[in-house]
């Protein structure tokens, strides 16, 4: 099934910055075989349910092996079985409504 989930992981006990474990989840989704789309807060990805959800899993883990004792991970995700739905044909169906 696929699905397209928006995430953002939010390591805990690590200062205010944390754009490296950030850095490092887009890096730990993109060796999974999947193209993260990062925005201000948070990173959609899209692909087979569990290829998206293995590179959630892998990005908790690479932000523990950097030293954060804890993580707060927020996750939107949707799926459809009516016909095949990508990250890039719902921001266009918005944009067509919008130009008109």
């Amino acid at each position: 099934m696929n699905v397209i989930l928006d995430l953002c992981v939010v390591p805990m006990g690590v200062g205010v910055s944390v754009s490296k474990y950030v850095a490092a989840c887009e890096k730990a989704i993109e060796a999974c075989g999947l193209t993260p789309h990062m925005h201000s807060y948070g990173t959609t990805i899209e692909g087979e349910w569990d290829a998206v959800m293995m590179a959630v899993k892998r990005c908790h883990e690479t932000v523990h092996e950097m030293g954060a004792p804890r993580i707060s991970t927020s996750i939107r995700l949707g799926t459809r079985t009516d016909r095949k739905q990508t990250i890039a044909s719902k921001v266009e169906s918005v944009e067509k409504i919008l130009g008109e």
